[in-house]
């Protein structure tokens, strides 16, 4: 999804591949600035997490060639977390990054030296031991332009309920990602004609496909394979996620969070190019939309006639989705954003408000049509 932005935007929370200690990451950090926190999950269990390169050599990258890489994050119900570090949501170039990138993509985040984005930590502890037994897994496919890591506090509660998370990059699409090889860097600018944004979808099905024969064959990051597997991805997420289920039938269900299921219209037409029969879709969906987007009539235009549940996350922006709901109002709680800025990025809504209906919508969805691990206990 790309309304509102260049597909640079969205770095806000970087590839958190490189786990490095606290120490390190100090003699890079701000001399001062607000501690920026992610909402605790609330789910019975701690979470683990454990990061993932694959490679898939049977498809060729379409934009730098070689054979086509992706990084996961996993995140999972924890046994035990004594002694496991919490992650960093950042890498320390990631973070040094971002703060020269904020301010250009977003006008109105702080300047560089303002925040110490590479403080901000996730409640995954590394490597910690699972729950035993298999679960449900669910997929999470970021905004165009976007790190996976923007997902982090959808993901750990939907882990702490009992299931496995796959939080997906997608290389040359994601703002950038920390390959074995080294990072990489998007290589798109400026909005994607209609069929740069057809490459973009066509990829993430098949990047999405990949870690489904992963997820459901014999297990990610030394977990045993999942029972069953349902998708949710934001912006262009949303339409891979809604495009992959269309493709493969081992998708159980899907969450399209505020994702045009159409290319750019063109000149001439008085329909949308949809990506896909709509008509055909027979899997349960969610359509899930705020009621501050600007791209809102396109993307109702292109949801017409698709069957499936509806619902509007009220007084918020289009990044009310993801991460910048928490981090953008404790950013204007510290002086360093205006109010015109949070609206525009996430809406006026409380955020502790909007972010537990949405956690409760997203898991009673995926609840009724994937399972949960009800029986699980810590």
């Amino acid at each position: 999804m790309t309304s509102r932005r260049t597909l640079l935007q969205g770095a806000v929370l970087g590839a958190a591949t490189a786990l490095l200690p606290t120490a390190a990451r100090a003699a890079t950090a701000p001399a001062a600035g607000p501690v920026l926190r992610l909402p605790a999950p609330t789910g019975p269990h701690p979470v683990g997490l454990r990061t993932v390169h694959l490679t898939d050599p049977t498809r060729t990258d379409p934009w730098e060639g070689g054979a086509r890489e992706v990084m996961l994050t996993v995140l999972y119900p924890a046994r035990d977390v004594q002694g496991r570090p919490r992650v960093p949501q950042l890498t320390p170039a990631a973070a040094r990054e971002f703060a020269d990138l904020a301010p250009l993509v977003h006008p109105g985040l702080p300047t560089p030296g303002t925040v110490d984005w590479g403080a901000v930590l996730t409640h995954g502890h590394l490597a910690a031991p699972p729950l035993p037994g298999r679960l449900p897994a669910l997929l999470y496919s970021p905004g165009g332009g976007d790190s996976r890591t923007l997902g982090t506090s959808l993901a750990e509660d939907l882990a702490g309920h009992g299931r496995v998370v796959v939080l997906v990059d997608h290389p040359g699409d994601a703002s950038q990602v920390d390959l074995p090889g080294g990072m990489r860097d998007t290589v798109l600018r400026g909005e994607p004609d209609p069929a740069t944004f057809r490459t973009m979808i066509d990829t993430r099905v098949g990047d999405l496909r990949l870690v489904l024969d992963r997820v459901l064959g014999d297990g990610l990051a030394g977990l045993p394979p999942a029972t069953t597997a349902g998708i949710y991805g934001h912006s262009a997420g949303g339409t891979a996620a809604v495009s992959t289920a269309h493709a493969d039938r081992r998708v159980r269900a899907v969450a399209n969070l505020e994702g045009y299921l159409d290319l750019d219209p063109l000149d001439g037409f008085d329909r949308p190019l949809l990506l896909f029969r709509t008509d055909g879709f027979d899997r349960p969906l969610l359509l899930f939309r705020t009621d501050g987007f600007d791209g809102a009539d396109r993307l109702t235009r292109s949801w017409a006639g698709l069957a499936g549940e509806r619902a509007l996350l009220a007084g918020s922006g289009h990044w009310a989705f993801t991460d910048y709901a928490a981090l953008v109002p404790a950013l204007q709680a510290a002086g360093l954003v205006t109010s015109a800025t949070r609206a525009a990025l996430v809406g006026t809504a409380d955020p502790a408000a909007r972010l537990a209906a949405l956690r409760r919508r997203l898991r009673g969805f995926f609840d009724t049509h994937t399972g949960c691990a009800r029986s699980a206990r810590r």
